[in-house]
Parts: C-alpha cells; structure tokens; sequence
C-alpha cells in the first residue's frame, strides 16, 4: 500500500544556519534573523490561539442538550496544516518531505516504512551528552529562541474567559513566556510542527505537569486521531535540550494503537493504566480519568519518577489526547555497550518515538525495500527493557503515582474494577533498587 499526500514544491532553508548569524553579526545587523531571543523580540506580534480550559468532571449525560460552539478558526486543518503548508511555499523547510516514498508494511500491525535519505545529513546534530535524562539548559547551544519568527505558526495557550479564541496579531508578551507552535524544518511527515512551552523560560527537555496538560490540550483541540503528539526524552533521542512536543498527521492507524493490551489497574481518579502486550517494545497505557487533568498529572508524574530516576524514555499522545502510551527504553545505553548488532547499526534508525510508535523512517533505500514487519520488530525487540527490568521499573511509576499496594504485593484497583486479561502478579515496589535502572557510565562522553 503506498501513501501519496499533496506535493509543494520546497526549497532548503536558510534558517537556523549558524554561518548566516555570524555574517549578520559581523555586518553590525544584531542576529539578522528576527528571532525570538531579546535582541528581535521587543514588539514582535504572533497569531494567538486560545483555548477553553475544562477542569470540572464531565460525563455523556452533562452533554446532553449542550450546544456545541463553533471554534473561532479550524484549529488543525486551517491553523496547523494551512499554516505549515504556508511555509512550505515560502521555502523554510531543508528539503521536501512531501517527496519521501512511504508505504504501509504487508502484517499483522502495518508497519509504517519511509524513505527519508537526507534527513540525517541535513537534520541538527545532538549537543549533549546521551547518558543523562536531566541537564541544564545551555544558552550557547541551539535552542528554539534561535529560530526565525517567520518559523512560528501561532502562540497557544489557555483562554481568560472560557472560551476558545483566535487573535490573528497578538503582541508577545516577554514578561509572561508563551507557549509556540512552529515548524519543524527536518519533518518527518507532513504539518510535522513542535510545541514548546513557555519558550522564552528555556527550560531543559523534561515534563513537568503543566507542560504535558498543554500538550493534551493541543492534541484535544486537534481532535483528529491521526494528529498525534510525541516526546522524546534525552537519551531516548531528543536532540535539542529545550522543552518541545512534537506532532504530525499520518492518516493512518500507528501499530502501536492495534497492540493488545493488559488491564493493571484503575486509579481513583480514574485513570486506567494497562500494559502493553505482544508488542516488541513494553510499555505503559493510561486512559480514561474524571478530568483531562486526572490523565494528564498520571502521565506526567509517571514520565517525572522516570527523569529523577535517569531512564531514558519516550511517550506517544495518541486519540486526540483520550490515550497516551508511555515507553521506557534502553537502546542508547545498549549502543553504548556494543550490545546492538552491526547490522542494526548500519541502518542508522534511532528509535525514537515514532519509530516505537511503528513510523520507521529509514535513511537507506536497500531498508526500505527490504522492509519488514520481521525487520521492524528486531529492532524495536533492542529498545524494550527486559522484563525484569520493566517489572522493577513499574513499581517505581506506581509508587510515584501513588496507587495502593495490597499486603500481597499486588496493584490496588480503585473504583471497583478488576483486572483484566492475562493472568499474573502485578509488580511490586522496589524502593532503593535504582541503581540497576540509571543508565551506566560507560555512556559518559
């Protein structure tokens, strides 16, 4: 099955080439790049998308004879893709992803495989080191105040008075750091944008609560399954050290949402948290939740006990931010120790989390003829903890988390729900026993 999506033609960019800053600083013309750092920003205006923040409980029956209002814009297909699509016209993108041969792989899950020769050759190389999950943010490597403005679609945050709004010229206020949506200049697929919140705070690559409700609201706001929300921690191959999301729209379904799942448990608030099973890389599913905030703080404590614990990790917000799949993974630490086989190595595939999501991109075209499901799973098989070390890894998340652990060692289930599916314990705490979960010095560069 091959895909064909609209082609523009598409120019390399010159944005975010160091050797064009430095020719403006030397001709005395500041940046020369109407940036978004202090020396551009000063009475700058960005279109401003605003929206409606729901914290109450809310069911079908509070539905009922509702009137649903219009939103002020076409949020995903005229803000996001029409947008993107703008910029793909004006040439800011380093080559044209819309070119890229893909194809859905012949299997039980449809394996997603494309060819994207140029992209690590043209793609930002990584600044920092692959063996801690936590780092400072470091001004004097690339960061997203670097980029162009022209760059930037829009500044998405929540509304002042309940309701969804548009401002097509909003002035930037640098006293209160907004939340941008730009491009990503090496897509991956097409709108292929990223979120970064609170931009000019530079804060370093890791979640905290309200960074990841903001990207739960991006993705309900969206409210099309086939826009999808990615995470990459460092060390799980982030390659930029300052907070982002990114996402894209494939229209089609990801392996990793056909994956059967086992039911662990349900919280009080109502999150239910299964794992995955049959699937080559293990991983955390949460759903549900009385509130977006309930799912969302599940999420986001769980992905925080894994930064302080320093395992890599990568977290996929699938179903317009109704189902979120978190992975912790180890293929760096096992590159580190000469653990990968040469022949995975020759193909240059960092797994990251739309590759764990079953997006391959491959940089080689004998990979992508030769592509397989049999092929995908090997690789993805090296990225999975083993099971013991899942186990282990899980208590962890669940004690941050909080759920309750009966005198059997087993998950508490909260609001009368039972487990479901396979048979098996569920995983103990195992505090004090973290120093099997770090990544090893032999990563230390």
């Amino acid at each position: 099955m091959m895909l064909r999506i609209k082609r523009v033609p598409t120019l390399v960019s010159n944005h975010q080439r160091e050797e064009e800053e430095e020719k403006a600083r030397r001709n005395g013309g500041g940046c020369g790049r109407n940036c978004l750092n202090k020396c551009c920003i000063q009475g700058a205006r960005l279109p401003l998308y605003t929206f409606k923040s729901v914290n109450k409980n809310v069911n079908e029956k509070d539905l009922i004879g509702d009137e649903k209002k219009e939103p002020p814009v076409a949020f995903l297909d005229s803000l996001v893709l029409g947008e993107w699509e703008d910029r793909m016209q004006r040439g800011l993108f380093r080559y044209d992803v819309t070119a890229c041969e893909t194809k859905v792989i012949p299997g039980e899950y449809g394996f997603i495989a494309q060819l994207n020769e140029g992209r690590h050759l043209k793609k930002r190389p990584t600044e920092f080191r692959v063996d801690k999950v936590l780092q400072p943010f470091d001004a004097n490597k690339f960061n997203f105040t670097k980029v162009g403005q022209e760059e930037v679609l829009f500044q998405f945050g929540a509304s002042d008075d309940d309701e969804a709004n548009f401002f097509p010229y909003a002035p930037i206020d640098v006293g209160d750091s907004p939340s941008v949506v730009a491009i990503n200049v090496s897509p991956i697929e097409y709108g292929h944008v990223l979120l970064i919140p609170r931009i000019l705070d530079c804060l370093p690559q890791r979640i905290d609560r309200e960074s990841f409700l903001l990207a739960l609201h991006m993705a309900a706001e969206a409210g099309n399954p086939y826009f999808r929300l990615g995470y990459n921690s460092l060390g799980a191959f982030a390659t930029i050290n300052h907070l982002h999301f990114q996402a894209y729209y494939l229209a089609v379904p990801f392996p990793i949402e056909k994956a059967p799942t086992r039911r662990i448990t349900t919280t009080d608030e109502g999150v239910k948290i299964s794992e995955l099973s049959n699937y080559p890389v293990r991983g955390l599913v949460f759903e549900g939740g009385n509130t977006l905030i309930n799912l969302s703080n599940a999420v986001s404590d769980s992905c925080i006990c894994l930064q302080d614990n320093n395992i890599p990790y990568n977290v996929l917000i699938s179903d317009s931010g109704k189902l979120i799949f978190l992975f912790p993974q180890c293929y760096a630490e096992k590159q580190a120790l000469g653990e990968v086989s040469p022949e995975l190595l020759d193909t240059q595939v960092n797994p990251a989390v739309w590759e764990i999501s079953g997006h391959m991109v491959l940089k080689r075209k004998q990979d992508y003829e030769e592509a397989s499901e049999e092929n995908a799973w090997r690789l993805l098989a090296e990225v999975s903890l083993s099971e013991e070390r899942f186990q282990e890894v899980m208590g962890l998340i669940f004690e941050a988390i909080a759920c309750k652990i009966d005198a059997n060692g087993n998950t508490a289930l909260g609001m009368g729900e039972k487990a479901e599916g396979e048979s098996g314990t569920h995983p103990m705490m195992v505090p004090g026993k973290q120093e099997c979960l770090a990544l090893r010095s032999a990563l230390a560069s």
